[in-house]
């Protein structure tokens, strides 16, 4: 990659063991303390098949000792500095995952709320020369448990539709984070991933338009995501203010602003 093209927060990297496969699965953490420990001992039984890589964006919890993270079969652990949100995250993981050679690589949530059975599914799906995975509560086989009735009417109603007229292809549930992206993609010198300007949730939607408009192999595929039962909803997204700024990304991402200079639009 060009080092023009590539703008990566500064980040530390502690690896625990030797790659081992082809395609990595990327979780990003922040501050979810049990939920992040609950999650991994889950995804402990996928090391075999994947390389588990935890991003963490400067927790404070201490949910991520080494010991246990050796544990859950984790492969490497990176700390990114500074500021900036999920995309900033992102790129750190997928700068860091390219670096070393991976084909693909599955970016999940640290919260607990996505059924990481699927993982291996977002895996073959790579192998057989999908680009961009998208996974769904709202096709064939997936299931939506506990959903707010907010979150629910929001993705259906107005997230997903304006993501699909963007992406001139139909998406069914553009606000879960559990996806996955071939190194083809992500090296593109049309899709650019690695620049400042994506520091919260602009890398998601922006990827997932620029898959479909450049005519990579996109695909959704079946997920269950579940809300707790009670308590506090797992979210870094909170009130009005909250959501208003994700209306505007998500417009901003519609009209094509996070687009390459002089891309050529396709």
């Amino acid at each position: 990659m060009s080092e023009l093209a590539v703008q990566v927060p500064e980040f530390s990297v502690f690896e625990l063991r030797e790659r081992q496969s082809k395609h990595a699965v990327a979780v990003f953490v922040l501050n979810e303390g049990d939920r992040i420990r609950s999650q991994l001992e889950k995804m402990r039984l996928l090391a075999s098949r994947v390389d588990i890589i935890v991003v963490d964006g400067g927790s404070t919890d201490g949910a991520l000792e080494e010991s246990f993270l050796r544990r859950c079969g984790v492969r490497a652990l990176l700390a990114k500095r500074g500021e900036g949100g999920l995309s900033a995250q992102m790129r750190v993981g997928l700068y860091w995952c390219l670096e070393q050679g991976y084909d693909g690589i599955v970016v999940i949530d640290g919260n607990d709320k996505d059924d990481t059975i699927a993982v291996p599914s977002f895996v073959g799906a790579l192998e057989n020369g999908i680009d961009h995975v998208q996974g769904s509560r709202y096709v064939h086989g997936g299931r939506g448990i506990r959903t707010p009735l907010s979150r629910h009417l929001g993705v259906r109603w107005l997230h997903a539709p304006l993501i699909s007229f963007a992406a001139r292809r139909r998406y069914t549930d553009t606000t879960n984070g559990f996806r996955a992206y071939s190194a083809r993609f992500l090296r593109d010198p049309r899709v650019l991933p690695f620049r400042d300007l994506f520091q919260h949730y602009e890398l998601h939607y922006y990827l997932a338009i620029r898959a479909a408009r450049l005519g990579f192999r996109v695909a959704e595929l079946p997920v269950t995501r579940t809300y707790p039962l009670s308590g506090r909803v797992p979210t870094k997204i909170r009130g009005v203010r909250g959501n208003l700024s994700i209306l505007g990304t998500v417009w901003d991402a519609v009209c094509g602003r996070f687009d390459p200079p002089a891309s050529g639009a396709a």
